[in-house]
């Protein structure tokens, strides 16, 4: 089960982060719909050849710091 949820409005936003940061992203790779974390979550482990607690913290930071470049 996922640790957070994502409303479509805050991806949107933390979306482009990510896109900034890990140019290597595809449009496929960052689809998501609300309430779809855990699928966002393996897709991303698998991408970014990194663990869930490395996906799931630097998502929660992204989120934490939404209004800001910081990611």
């Amino acid at each position: 089960m996922a640790e957070m949820n994502i409303s479509n409005t805050e991806w949107d936003r933390l979306k482009l982060k990510l896109k900034r940061k890990y140019n290597n992203l595809s449009d496929e790779d960052l689809s998501y719909q609300q309430g779809q974390e855990e699928e966002l979550i393996t897709r991303l482990m698998a991408r970014l050849k990194r663990k869930r607690e490395y996906v799931v913290f630097t998502l929660e930071k992204g989120l934490q710091f939404l209004d800001t470049n910081r990611l």
